[in-house]
């Protein structure tokens, strides 16, 4: 019960025992019986004690209660009687009476009254019934016409009983459910019917055994439905737990014989007849007849008996009885049986008579009689008639006969055995027996009046029999049992007058006769006879001289027995010692009675004499005759029954005498064997729970002889289970007495005899954990101590002798007191035990403690006795039963009120004599330190009030001795965190210990040390305790992870515990790899490797590792983390480890180890370069507010993302962590009022890494792979950009004010390392000129052009042009078309040169990198020319159109730049020239740019996924969507903003897409809670939801955001970096317009890419773009979310060239006639849309280009061919709806596309939009093929990125401007690298490719 919060409470009559009242004996017996009956509740006990004092059980009867509900689908059609009984199969009889149902023909019950009625019990079945093989057996006999179905077969007025059909049910089938239900259940018997009527009374066992032969159904639902119920117990049970049922006209049918239990009162005599088998004589007839038996019951005079024949219970008796009539049948065979229930007065005389008749079936339907048989109930000596078959004379007669004189024929021989009897009986009597005939029948007679035994009534009439008397008496014990306890008291009536006719002669057959019957009554059967024997000595017996006889008899058995070697007679005397004297009382008191008191001296000394005779029997030696043994033990065990007797006869003092004298007799445990041993302590048991031990006077007497047995027998430990029942009653008696004076006296003598050997007994006991024989002994030994009082403990402690006496006491039973508190001897819901338990043990204390003072402080100090009290008293106080905390407010105040809190008792005794130790006290330091800890974490002020002032007398005595308390210090740090870990302490604690210890060690002369070590454990309780709220609650991963890290930092820097550091760094390892984070795994585990040196020094076991050298240790730890740092994919860390070993191994020349780890490191190379490895997401989260864990508080950290996760899943996943938490909406730093409010407030944002190692970064040739790596490891630094306007923002050319705010954080420690998230150490906020932006966004486009151009000319790139077809397109097009125009007019203009006269050095700067940016294109144009494909011939014609009209429109500004085109010119420029000028980015700048900025330097190209701050900007360019029919009313200035191009041609592949949108296809939202195009930095929830649409957004185009929130957004997916997931199973492209080729032809940029430019990773709008919430912070960017790099460096705006809208490459198209545009097949919408050209005012920012097909936004086909990394031909963005500009061209999506390379459709009003578009790692869209090397190899598959649609907002006026919503987050798609299985040559050209990008 305890689970369920419950106690157990002892209760006695439904009462609440007062524990004060009894005896904790007494109350342990209680608990014991109730936790007994809860358990026992569900599975009743099968048997009952029927008295105090008896071994013997009562049997509990069974009983089955049967109801017919209905006889289904009942065809017959005539009046049917359905028979239920019980049959045992194995048997093959009848158990039970028959129970009659008469049912009319419609199938209900003829008697009306009897609906719902038809039930009955049957009855007194015993357990061993329940077992056998029973059935419920139906037999239905229809009563109508002879033949069914033939109406001619006798006339309609004659009925016959016909038998129909049978049912069977399976006892033992449904015993089980039955049992279980406990209510009524229905079942279904199906009825068969008889195939041979000649076997009707077989049919039953037919059906049981399945003989489908000899029976049929005659309707599949022909059945009787019954309902059953079984019932226990005796009848008056029955009748009062279900009343219901008999209130239903119950039917009781009796088992046929009496039951197990025959009660004294049950009068029965009912006499069963079976109607067995006749054999008939056919008569001459031709066939065979159809007879009926007639039975009748006729007394003496010849008058026929009512009412004694019964069919069956449940209907009235009749008169006569009619058998079933078998159809032509001369053998009939009934096997039906009656009841005769005749009374007992008519029994004597009458007979019964069978009449047999035949039923004819002609027209009058006669019933011919034709013999007769009878026989009488008694036999002439008075018996009835034997329980037998009998076979009765068949006698002719015909209808004349006549009947009225019976005396005609009674004088006839009935039967064989009469015919022997009276041999002469004359021929010519009117009836002649036919002798051919029989008739047979059986009988059972179950009578408590008639007896068929002829022994029992020669006895009854013994007088009859004068000379046979001895014989008589002789054979009684022949007589069965049933037939003795009917005539019980007319036997032992005769038996008496027999011993008074002639006491010598008989009395001692007498005396036998009288043993035999006392010994029957002990008979379970029959045991319910004895109160009719009681009854009948107390009222009956008259016997006033027996007594004699019976002493001398009895004495005469005793004295023989040491003689005789058969003793059977003898023993059986011993047991029937208890009625013997019952009979010998009664006799003297009716004697003295008669005689007035004469002769008692006479009696009193025989019954000396017959005590002395007990005495002589029990002392005899009976080790050598196991006869004597059984007579010994008889005589015992019947002993403790004579003492009531006694006591009407004799003083309680004299009887105690007696039994003291008898019990003394006994020779003792060594003498005697182990059988005898039981049974003489079972005497003593029954001795003490007799009457005679509840007088004080007889227990003076008794008591040290019982104790004295007990003493022995504990002494050697035997038989403790009786003893301690013995001791459990002495104290009962004791405690229920203890108001007497005698009590102390015989608690006196308890403690002498008992109290050191009890303790002894349980120690032995608690050393072998015996549960319930330890439960038995402890409460005796607390009965015992609770009655112990002062005096009787200054008598115990004066009476030792020496002190080491008392020593060995105090350790005994300190001893067995801690045992019982950790042994939890009782169970937990036994609350009340166990508060008893504890008071006593602390009131002992109480009273030992001052012995333990007095004896042992000084010169004797003991320090075994002491730790033995310390001990105790802690094992006291921390017990889960005293700890009322946990416990409700009414229990804890109930216990409060009875015993106190029993803590603070034993705590201030504790104290006490902590402070008598003296000097002594260092002996238990510091040793008691751990002990006294877990007493103060008690949730107890007062307790620890108490306690914690010992730590400072302990710090102080070790202060004396050692000059210092290094002692205390370490045990007190080692035990608190064990102790805090197990759930102890709580923040109370932690200031009470400061408080008390600081204000203690104040006055202390080592105050400073002592106050230094007190703030040190205070602080260490405080991450203690952090850590322990983290581990025990559903807490997750990073909690747990910070609390273990911040408690292990403290450990090794704080207080250099370096063992506790240990354990919590594996504790830490496990917690990664339960997370799978196997890299911080490993880096856990090295920080133990590193503690640990390779040399030979042994190490003992530790943790989990065996006793080791330190070599081995160090080896196996650094195999764990190489193994580790492989699953963790961080290959790169576990190369050095490899080394290290190999290194270790070759010092050894373990060669074999050697090769193993040198193929370990060169599979790990190889991983390296094959494998897939996703670059993961950094995050800043901020924790402020006091509620915030202590290792959290105020502090930001920097979080290193799972796989696939995204801002909005990070900032959700922190959010479930902290359900409390609020997500701050802004990124400015919080102030004090939120720093110190009792909350939790989150701000959470991405941010960059700036990776460490850049000289990797910077190589040319390293591959991708491997550069991938070191961009997002060992990074400890990091960045986010803010992009703001400083003074006025110029309309026309916003670039000019256009800021970075650049915040770098520095962290604690490197990612990865030992957790995924450290605390920023430092926060650098700079700010970057826009000139400076400008620099850098050129210079980055420089490089990158430059490293995909090498690529192209070292011929790593193979076949396929297209990818610097779009770089050098995205580069030309856009400076044509204003691209770095813009930022020619924002710095190169007078007035600004003017203003910024110190800008001059920074203004050569970028005129010197647009100059080199013209030389690289030129040469670019060079290797373009070289392998441009034939049919893209036209594309570079364009080119270098295109580049001539840029090197134009510059050349004003550098004249020599038209000398340095050597495309233009024909010339080629040498390879070495251009790459000449490829300079590495400078560190110092690296430090000043943000990846999502458009000052970016190393223009990492990661993708972060949302943020509600301007994280969209960074990311890449917003869409710039324009819907179908969308051109508003200002085209020019639409197409303004599309006009931005990249100036530089170092900005490698920016691919910045503008494409129309479609109004049926919109971009896809990541999360509505964060988004990667809101406004500032990347700040989560920066803007209002009302504002985060793109809050500066010129009104006219807002209405268009509002249509594109309408808009269905795409589902997203996930698309391989290197494979786009479009690419068919046979390495060609999928069907679709090849316009759609032109916006996605490129790979994605990878993931991250610190290389590249801030320009790479975001384009910011055009003018008016950037925006932050309002105001200053305008500039919102349309950014997309999924651009990884800015490709188009910010350009003023051109005005168009005139033309624009029809400058088409038609050329490249495939003649697809006029048909409607179409959409591709990803498309979401199926209708048509018109091109729309794109406006020159398209917000497209030189920062970043808005790429539709990344967006998930739909194409008109305006878009761009240039490629943001070249490394990934193979990353396809996702595509959308792109169709071409002019409308006389549409393409289908089932255009099949074979030539090797897709023709790319241009438009002039395209090249303003080609540089917008951005390449990236798609983020979650259908992405669609796109031209990339063809590999036969399926792209690896990606697992899809969570993600959260979200409805794009739109915002229109006048002209339309469809762009995505600000706030809305996109889903990325991490870089997958090139899979296993492609060939050498693939991986190694794109996995260059790739480097080569990446740069």
């Amino acid at each position: 019960m305890w689970h369920l919060g419950l106690d157990l409470v002892p209760r006695k009559d439904f009462e609440v025992v007062d524990s004060d009242q009894i005896s904790v004996s007494d109350l342990y017996k209680m608990h014991l019986s109730s936790r007994q009956s809860v358990q026992q509740s569900t599975s009743q006990v099968d048997t009952m004690r029927p008295r105090h004092g008896e071994t013997c059980r009562m049997p509990v009867p069974h009983h089955f209660f049967l109801s017919l509900k209905s006889f289904t689908y009942n065809t017959i059609g005539e009046d049917t009687d359905v028979f239920f009984s019980l049959y045992d199969m194995r048997e093959g009889k009848q158990i039970s009476e028959r129970f009659l149902v008469r049912l009319n023909k419609n199938g209900g019950p003829r008697n009306p009254e009897k609906i719902e009625r038809m039930c009955a019990l049957f009855t007194d079945l015993s357990s061993k019934d329940m077992k056998r093989d029973l059935y419920i057996v139906a037999h239905v006999i229809r009563i109508g016409r002879m033949l069914l179905n033939d109406s001619k077969k006798g006339p309609a007025h004659l009925h016959y009983r016909r038998p129909y059909g049978c049912a069977v049910l399976s006892i033992l089938d449904v015993l089980q459910s039955l049992t279980e239900l406990k209510e009524e259940k229905d079942f279904v018997l199906k009825v068969y019917t008889c195939n041979n009527e000649g076997e009707w009374s077989q049919i039953h066992e037919n059906i049981i055994r399945k003989s489908s032969a000899k029976y049929s159904a005659p309707s599949a639902s022909h059945g009787l439905i019954i309902s059953l119920q079984l019932l226990r117990g005796d009848m008056e049970q029955i009748r009062r737990e279900n009343p219901m049922i008999f209130s239903r006209g119950l039917a009781i049918t009796r088992k046929l014989g009496f039951p197990d239990v025959i009660m004294p009162g049950d009068i029965r005599n009912d006499l069963y007849l079976t109607l067995e088998k006749g054999d008939f004589e056919r008569g001459g007839k031709s066939v065979q007849k159809n007879i009926e038996v007639t039975m009748y019951v006729l007394y003496a005079d010849g008058e026929i008996l009512k009412d004694c024949i019964s069919l069956g219970s449940g209907e009235p008796n009749r008169s006569s009885y009619h058998s079933f009539v078998l159809y032509h049948s001369n053998s009939p065979r009934w096997g039906e049986i009656v009841k005769l229930p005749i009374p007992i007065d008519r029994f004597r005389g009458s007979h019964l008579r069978f009449e047999f008749r035949h039923c004819s079936t002609k027209d009058k339907g006669e019933k011919k009689l034709f013999g007769f048989a009878f026989s009488p109930l008694m036999r002439d000596d008075g018996t009835t008639l034997s329980d037998d078959i009998h076979e009765l004379y068949v006698y002719k007669c015909d209808e004349n006969s006549t009947f009225n004189n019976h005396a005609l024929y009674l004088g006839l021989p009935c039967c064989k055995e009469d015919y022997n009897g009276c041999p002469n009986v004359p021929s010519s009597l009117i009836f002649q027996r036919s002798t051919k005939e029989s008739f047979f029948i059986s009988t059972q007679l179950s009578s408590t009046k008639l007896t068929q035994n002829v022994d029992l009534l020669a006895l009854l009439k013994w007088k009859a029999f004068p000379d046979r008397i001895m014989d008589i008496l002789g054979r009684l014990r022949h007589v069965s049992g049933e037939e003795i306890v009917k005539f019980l008291q007319d036997i032992l009536d005769t038996l008496f007058v027999i011993l008074d006719d002639n006491t010598e002669k008989y009395g001692l057959l007498v005396f036998q006769s009288l043993v035999f019957i006392i010994n029957l009554l002990r008979d379970i059967k029959y045991f319910h006879f004895r109160p009719v024997m009681d009854t009948y000595i107390q009222k009956h017996f008259a016997g006033a001289l027996a007594y004699k006889e019976l002493i001398r008899c009895l004495k005469w058995y005793m004295d023989c027995s040491a003689e005789l070697i058969r003793q059977d007679h003898i023993q059986e005397a011993m047991r029937a010692l208890e009625y013997l004297f019952k009979f010998i009382v009664q006799s003297r008191i009716l004697y003295s009675r008669a005689t007035c008191g004469m002769e008692e001296e006479q009696f009193r000394s025989s019954i000396q004499e017959l005590f002395h005779s007990i005495r002589f029997v029990l002392s005899l030696d009976s080790r050598n005759s196991e006869t004597l043994l059984f007579t010994q033990a008889a005589l015992l065990n019947s002993f403790p029954t004579i003492f009531d007797e006694l006591l009407q006869m004799f003083t309680v003092q004299e009887v105690a005498e007696f039994v003291r004298g008898t019990l003394g007799s006994m020779p003792s445990t060594v003498h005697i064997g182990q059988s005898m041993d039981v049974v003489k302590l079972q005497s003593i048991a029954r001795t003490v729970d007799s009457r005679l031990f509840s007088f004080s006077e007889s227990r003076r007497i008794l008591l040290p002889v019982v104790l004295h047995h007990i003493h022995l027998h504990l002494r050697q430990q035997k038989e403790l289970l009786i003893c301690s029942g013995i001791l459990g009653s002495i104290f009962s008696i004791v405690k229920t007495s203890s108001l007497e004076a005698d009590v102390l006296e015989e608690v006196e003598m308890m403690v002498e005899s008992l109290l050191d050997v009890l303790l002894q007994t349980l120690l032995t006991i608690m050393s072998k954990s015996h549960a319930q024989e330890a439960g038995e002994y402890v409460s005796c030994l607390l009965s015992l101590l609770r009655q112990m009082c002062d005096t009787h403990y200054q008598h115990l402690l004066d009476n030792f002798q020496s002190k080491d006496e008392l020593k060995e006491f105090l350790l005994k039973i300190f001893c067995v007191f801690r045992n019982l508190m950790k042994m939890s001897v009782f169970p937990r819901d036994w609350m009340v035990m166990r508060l008893l338990t504890s008071n006593v043990i602390v009131t002992t204390v109480q009273y030992l403690s001052s012995a333990l003072h007095k004896n042992f402080t000084e010169t004797d100090f003991d320090f075994k006795v002491w730790n033995s009290y310390f001990s105790l008293a802690v094992l006291f106080i921390n017990q889960p039963s005293l700890q009322l905390e946990i416990i409700t407010s009414a229990k804890r105040k109930k216990i409060l009120d009875k015993y106190g809190d029993m803590r603070v008792m034993m705590a201030y005794e504790l104290f006490s004599m902590w402070q008598n130790l003296g000097e002594h006290k260092i002996h238990f330091i510091p040793g008691m330190i751990g002990p006294f800890l877990g007493v103060t974490l008690v949730p107890q002020p007062e307790v620890r009030n108490i306690m914690i002032p010992i730590f400072h007398d302990m710090m102080d005595w070790e202060q004396r001795k050692n000059g210092n308390f290094k002692q205390v210090e370490a045990e007190l740090i080692d035990k608190l965190d064990s102790m805090v870990s197990e759930g102890k302490g709580d923040e109370s604690y932690r200031e009470l210990f400061g408080l008390l210890l600081l204000e203690k060690i104040e006055q202390e002369t080592w105050r400073e040390t002592g106050i230094s070590f007190v703030t040190s454990v205070t602080r260490l309780m405080e991450r203690l305790l952090d850590y322990r709220d983290c581990m025990k609650g559903e807490e997750t991963e990073n909690k747990k992870v910070g609390c273990t890290v911040n408690l292990m930092n403290f450990y090794k820097s704080e207080i250099n515990k370096e063992e506790m550091y240990i354990r919590y760094i594996h504790k830490l390892c496990d917690m990664h790899l339960q997370a799978e984070n196997y890299t911080e795994a490993a880096f856990t585990l090295l920080l133990y490797c590193e503690l640990l040196q390779w040399e030979e020094r042994p190490l003992r076991e530790f943790l989990h590792y065996p006793p080791q050298t330190e070599w081995q240790r160090k080896e196996g730890l650094c195999r764990k983390i190489i193994h580790y740092f492989s699953k963790g994919k961080s290959w790169e860390f576990g190369i050095p480890l490899c080394r290290e070993l190999a290194c270790q191994y070759e010092s050894l020349y373990d060669y074999q180890s050697l090769s193993w780890i040198r193929k370990m490191e060169a599979s790990y190379y190889d991983s390296i370069m094959e494998q897939q490895r996703l670059e993961p997401e950094f995050f800043r989260v901020g924790f402020y507010g006091r509620k915030f864990p202590f290792f959290l508080r105020n502090k930001e950290y920097v979080c290193r993302g799972h796989d696939y996760e995204r801002l909005e899943a990070f900032q959700q996943r922190m959010l479930s962590e902290f359900p409390q938490a609020v997500a701050m909406q802004h990124p400015n730093h919080p102030d004090d009022t939120i720093l110190q409010c009792d909350a939790q407030y989150l701000q959470i944002y991405a941010v960059t890494p700036i990776p460490d190692c850049m000289d990797v970064l910077q190589m040319d040739r390293v591959p991708d792979r491997v550069k991938s790596f070191y961009r997002v490891n060992n990074v400890r630094k990091f960045r986010y950009d803010r992009p703001f306007h400083k003074g006025p923002k110029d309309k026309e050319n916003e670039f000019k004010s256009l800021w970075i705010e650049r915040t770098t954080l520095t962290l604690t420690h490197s990612l990865p390392g030992i957790s995924r998230w450290f605390e920023v150490e430092r926060r650098e906020l700079v700010e970057v000129s826009p000139l400076e932006n400008a620099i850098q966004v050129v210079e980055n486009k420089n490089q990158e052009l430059r490293a995909l151009i090498g690529q192209y000319q070292h011929k790593q790139v193979h076949g396929n042009i297209n990818l610097l077809s779009m770089c050098l397109n995205g580069v030309i097009d856009a400076a044509v078309n204003g691209g770095i125009a813009r930022y020619q007019e924002a710095f190169f203009d007078k007035d600004y040169i003017t203003k910024h006269p110190g800008d001059a050095e920074k203004i050569a700067q970028l005129k010197e990198l647009m100059q080199e940016q013209v030389h690289i294109l030129g040469v670019g144009l060079a290797v373009h020319e070289k392998f441009v494909h034939p049919e893209m011939r036209p594309l570079h014609k364009k080119l270098i159109d295109q580049f001539q009209m840029m090197r134009a429109s510059l050349y004003h500004e550098f004249p020599g730049l038209d000398k340095l085109s050597p495309a233009c010119s024909g010339s080629s420029t040498p390879r070495g020239s251009v790459l000449a000028s490829h300079s590495p980015v400078s560190p110092e700048s690296l430090k000043m740019t943000h990846r999502h900025s458009p000052m970016n330097l190393m223009g990492t190209g990661r993708h972060s996924s949302s943020s509600l701050s301007s994280h969209a900007s960074s990311e890449a360019g917003n869409m710039v969507m324009l819907g179908d029919g969308s051109v508003g009313e200002a085209p020019e200035d639409l197409y303004h903003h599309m006009q931005l191009a990249s100036p530089n041609p170092r900005y490698q592949g920016s691919v910045t897409n503008v494409s129309v949108l479609s109004s049926s296809q919109a971009s896809p939202s990541s999360s509505s809670l964060s988004s990667t195009h809101s406004a500032p930095s990347q700040m989560i929830a920066s803007a209002p939801s009302s504002a985060r649409g793109s809050p500066s957004l010129p009104d006219k185009y807002r209405h268009a955001r509002e249509m594109m929130l309408l808009l269905p957004t795409h589902r997203d997916r996930p698309s391989s970096a290197m494979y786009p997931a479009a690419i068919l199973e046979n390495g060609q492209l999928p069907n679709f317009q090849p316009a759609l080729f032109q916006q996605v032809i490129g790979a994605c940029k990878p993931c991250s890419d610190p290389n590249l430019s801030v320009a790479e990773k975001a384009v910011p709008a055009a003018p008016s773009s950037w925006s932050l919430d309002s105001g200053a912070r305008e500039a919102q960017p349309f950014l997309s979310a999924h651009m990884g790099r800015i490709l188009a460096p910010p350009v003023p705006p051109r005005s168009l060239l005139h033309g624009h809208y029809s400058l088409h490459f038609d050329t490249f198209h495939h003649p697809l006639g006029d048909t409607p545009p179409a959409l591709p097949a990803r498309t979401l919408r199926k209708s048509p849309l018109h091109p729309i050209p794109a406006s020159p005012t398209s917000p497209q920012s030189g920062l970043d280009g808005s790429n539709s097909t990344l967006s998930g936004s739909a194409s008109s086909g305006v878009s761009s061919l240039s490629e943001s990394n070249f490394g990934h031909p193979s990353e396809a963005p996702p595509r959308t709806d792109t169709m071409d500009s002019m409308p006389s061209q549409a393409w289908h999506a089932d255009e099949d596309l074979e030539p090797p390379y897709l023709p790319v459709h241009y438009s002039l009003s395209e090249s303003a939009v080609l540089d917008s578009i951005k390449a990236q790692p798609c983020r979650s869209h259908s992405a669609p093929g796109c031209v990339i090397p063809q590999d036969p190899m399926d792209p690896p598959a990606l697992p899809p990125k969570p993600y959260h649609p979200r409805l794009p907002a739109l915002e229109h006026d006048e002209g339309v401007l469809l762009r995505e919503e600000a706030d809305r987050p996109r889903g990325l798609h991490r870089k997958a690298s090139l899979p296993p299985g492609s060939t050498k040559e693939e991986q190694a050209r794109l996995a260059w490719e790739h480097g080569r990008g990446e740069q």
